[in-house]
C-alpha cells in the first residue's frame, strides 16, 4: 500500500512539474541570449521527469508484471534512474547564478559542453554498473541492495554540490533563511540514500518494520517535493532578478541616449552661434562690398539713360541724341563709358543698357 501511495504520488507530481518547467523553458529560450542561463531550466525539468518515469516503472513492474519491490530488475531500473537524476542535477548547477567561487564538481561539469559531460558520465557509469550487475545478477547470497553502492557516492557528491549552490545563490539573492530548506533536502536525501543500502532484514531485529518502511516513503517523498521547491523559488527569484535587471539596462542605456543627446544639442547650440556670427559678418561683407561696388554716375549719363529707357525700345541712338539736344557722337561716348563701367559688352549691349536704365533709375 505504502508503495503504491509514493509511487504514485511521485510519478503524478514530478511529470506534471516536468512538462510545466519545460513550457517555462520553451517559453524563456527566446529571450535569453545566453543560453547557459536557461539550460538549467531544461536540466531541472529533465531530473524531476525522470524521477516520474522511475516510479511509473516500480509500479508497471510491481502491479502489473507482478515483481517483487525488491526484485533484481527493479533495483537496477531504480539505480539507473538515480543516476541519471544526478547527471541530469550536475549539469543544472552551472546555471545557478551567483558571484562566489564555484566548487569543483560545478567547475568540472563547465569544462565539458553538455554532449561531452552526458557521453563521459555516461561511459563511466556504464562501465561501473555492469561490473556491479554482473557480480550480484547471477550471485545470489549477494544482496539486491548491493547495486545502489553504485549511486551511494554520486548521490552524496550531488547532494553536497547542490546544497552548496543553493547555499551561495540564495545568499546572493539575500534569501539566507532558505539556508534551513537547503540543509533539510541535503539530510533527506543522505537519509533516503541510507535507507536503500540499508538490508531491511537486518533492520527489523531493531527498528518496526512498518516503521521503516514508512521513514523511507516519507524520506523520498519529501526530498523530491523540496527540491522540486527551492528550484521553484530559485527559479522565481532569478525571473524577478532578470526582469529587474532588464529594467535597469534599459533605464541605464535611456539615460546614455539622453547624455548623448543633450551633448549633441549642446554641440548644434555652439555650433549655430558660430554659424550666426559666420552669417552675420558674411552680411557685414556683403554690405560693405555692395556699397563698395555701387556705380557712380555723372548728371549726364544719367539723363542719357533716362531716354534710353524711355526712348530706347523705339529709337536709335542717333534719334536719341537729336532728343537730347546733343550730337551723336557726344551721346555715343556716354554710353561707351556707361558700358564700361557696368562692364557691359557684346551684341545685346543696347537691351542690357536699357534694363538696367529702367531698373535702377
Amino acid at each position: 500500500m505504502l508503495f503504491t501511495i509514493e509511487h504514485t504520488v511521485t510519478a503524478l507530481v514530478c511529470l506534471l512539474s516536468a512538462f510545466v518547467i519545460q513550457r517555462i523553458y520553451k517559453k524563456e529560450l527566446p529571450y535569453e541570449e545566453n543560453n547557459t542561463k536557461v539550460n538549467g531550466i531544461k536540466w531541472f525539468g529533465w531530473a524531476i521527469f525522470i524521477w516520474g518515469i522511475g516510479s511509473v516503472i516500480q509500479l508497471l513492474g510491481v502491479k502489473v508484471f507482478g515483481l517483487s519491490a525488491t526484485h533484481k530488475l527493479l533495483i537496477y531500473s531504480g539505480v539507473t534512474v538515480s543516476l541519471l537524476n544526478s547527471m541530469f542535477i550536475l549539469l543544472s548547477l552551472p546555471s545557478i547564478e551567483h558571484n562566489k567561487f564555484r566548487p569543483m564538481v560545478v567547475r568540472l561539469v563547465q569544462r565539458f559542453t553538455e554532449k561531452e559531460f552526458i557521453a563521459l558520465f555516461s561511459g563511466v557509469m556504464g562501465i561501473i554498473a555492469f561490473v556491479f550487475i554482473a557480480a550480484s545478477y547471477t550471485n545470489v547470497a549477494i544482496s539486491n541492495n548491493f547495486i545502489w553502492l553504485i549511486d551511494i557516492p554520486i548521490s552524496i557528491i550531488v547532494a553536497f554540490s547542490l546544497l552548496n549552490e543553493l547555499n551561495k545563490a540564495f545568499s546572493n539573492r539575500q534569501m539566507k533563511f532558505m539556508y534551513l530548506p537547503s540543509f533539510a533536502l541535503f539530510v533527506l536525501i543522505i537519509v533516503a540514500v541510507s535507507h536503500r543500502i540499508i538490508p531491511q532484514d537486518r533492520v527489523v531485529t531493531y527498528i518496526d518494520q512498518e516503521f521503516w518502511t514508512l521513514t523511507g516513503m516519507i524520506t523520498a517523498l519529501s526530498f523530491k517535493f523540496i527540491y522540486i521547491l527551492l528550484f521553484s523559488i530559485l527559479l522565481y527569484s532569478w525571473k524577478f532578478l532578470t526582469e529587474r535587471e532588464m529594467k535597469q539596462s534599459q533605464l541605464e542605456h535611456l539615460n546614455s541616449e539622453n547624455l548623448k543627446l543633450s551633448t549633441e544639442l549642446d554641440k548644434l547650440l555652439i555650433a549655430n552661434e558660430s554659424h550666426l556670427d559666420t552669417i552675420k559678418s558674411l552680411k557685414i561683407k556683403v554690405e560693405t562690398l555692395t556699397e563698395s561696388s555701387k556705380i557712380e554716375l555723372s548728371q549726364r549719363q544719367k539723363e542719357v539713360l533716362t531716354f534710353l529707357a524711355k526712348f530706347g525700345d523705339t529709337h536709335s541712338y542717333t534719334q536719341i541724341a537729336e532728343e537730347m539736344n546733343i550730337s551723336v557722337d557726344g551721346f555715343q561716348t556716354h554710353i561707351h563709358q556707361i558700358k564700361k563701367l557696368l562692364n557691359i559688352s557684346g551684341s545685346g549691349g543696347k537691351e542690357q543698357l536699357i534694363e538696367f536704365a529702367r531698373k535702377e533709375l
